[in-house]
């Protein structure tokens, strides 16, 4: 039972690492399209 265990608590975290990873990937994705759409406002400003 107790090897087992150990099982368990690597694939938790195993989960929790795949889930901050795409998290980190959606913010990185949001903050790249937020700094095109400045850049558009501002190219749109100096028209």
């Amino acid at each position: 039972m107790e090897g087992d265990v150990i099982y368990y608590v690597l694939g938790v975290l195993a989960i929790i690492y795949l889930a901050v990873l795409f998290k980190n990937k959606r913010g990185r994705r949001d903050r790249k399209s937020r700094k095109f759409m400045d850049g558009k406002r501002k190219h749109n400003n100096h028209d």
